[in-house]
C-alpha cells in the first residue's frame, strides 16, 4: 500500500530468470498486533513495517507502554507511537525521526510521534522478543487508532505488539540492489 516501493525491485522483464536466480534471499518476520476497542471488540493484524498508535481527534494521547509486562513509561503524552521492524525503520519510523535499522538486526524500534510529555524521549530499541503493550489513558476523552500497515481500528483501549516468528516473509531482491544495501545507503541520505 506504499507508494516509495522501498521494498521492491525495479520492473524489468530482461534477464528475469538469471535475476532471480542470482537474487539475495531476505526473510522477514512481522509484527501481530491484538487491539482491543474501549467496547472490548478485539481485533488481530500483521504488519511487515509498523504498528502505529495515533490521536483520533485535536486531543494528544496519553499512552502508557510496557514491555515484557513491565511498566515502562507511566504515561507518554504525544501524536502517537509506533513500533517498527527493520524493514519498516525506513518508513513511517524515520519520518517520526526514529532510528534505521539493519535488517539483520535483532531490534524492533519504539518511537514516539510528536512527543510532548517526556519532552525528550526519542523512543527506544527494543530487542525482538519484546512484548510490547501500550494502553491508551482517558480512552473516552483521548481516542486512538491502531494502525498495523494498512489494517485501521479505531477506539482503542489497548494494543500488544510481538514479531511473529512463526511466520516468514521470504523476499528476493536483486544481488546488486539488496534490501541490507537500501538500508546502509538509507543512512547516509542527505
Amino acid at each position: 500500500y506504499g507508494s516509495i516501493g522501498f521494498l521492491m525491485n525495479p520492473f524489468e522483464e530482461d534477464n528475469l530468470h538469471a535475476r532471480i536466480a542470482g537474487a539475495k534471499l531476505s526473510v522477514l518476520h512481522p509484527l501481530h498486533m491484538r487491539a482491543v476497542c474501549v467496547d472490548g471488540t478485539r481485533h488481530e493484524a500483521l504488519a511487515i513495517n509498523e504498528v502505529s498508535l495515533l490521536r483520533e481527534t485535536a486531543q494528544a494521547a496519553k499512552l502508557k507502554i510496557s514491555v515484557d509486562a513491565n511498566v515502562r513509561m507511566e504515561e507518554l503524552i504525544c501524536d502517537g507511537v509506533l513500533v517498527a521492524t527493520p524493514a519498516g525503520s525506513t518508513a513511517y519510523n524515520l519520518s517520526a525521526h526514529g532510528p534505521i535499522l539493519p535488517i539483520e538486526a535483532s531490534l524492533l524500534a519504539l518511537t514516539p510521534i510528536s512527543a510532548f510529555r517526556p519532552r525528550r524521549w526519542r523512543g527506544a530499541l527494543l530487542p525482538e522478543r519484546a512484548d510490547v503493550k501500550i494502553e491508551a489513558l482517558e480512552a473516552e476523552k483521548r481516542p486512538i487508532s491502531a494502525v498495523a500497515d494498512h489494517a485501521e481500528f479505531r477506539n482503542i483501549a489497548e494494543v500488544q505488539i510481538k514479531q511473529d516468528k512463526s511466520r516468514q516473509l521470504l523476499m528476493l531482491f536483486d544481488a546488486d540492489h539488496s534490501l541490507d544495501e537500501r538500508i546502509l545507503t538509507e543512512q547516509f541520505m542527505p
